[in-house]
């Protein structure tokens, strides 16, 4: 799925133009869910509760590609009290 760069700078119209692109992007998922077997009532249930999911996720973590890679963090995690000269 590809979804459309902003045409402008202006927090209003930036708005506008998310909610826009938002709204055909839902309405491209409902009807493929719907296709599946799904009724739009669950469909949009379950992707307000996701949306609420990923709000509050970037509320707590806003650049998560900041972050240190899991792999490195259960490697130094692994390495302490393990007989290392630094822990």
């Amino acid at each position: 799925m590809t979804f459309p760069a902003p045409k402008t700078e202006a927090p209003v119209q930036r708005f506008e133009e998310a909610t826009d692109a938002a709204r055909a992007a839902l309405e491209s998922l409902i009807a493929a869910a719907n296709e599946a077997g799904w009724a739009t009532g669950e469909i949009t249930a379950a992707i307000l509760k996701a949306a609420q999911f990923l709000s509050d996720a970037n509320k707590k973590d806003p650049d998560p590609a900041d972050d240190p890679v899991i792999s490195d963090v259960s490697a130094r995690q692994e390495q302490i009290g393990h007989g290392e000269l630094y822990d």
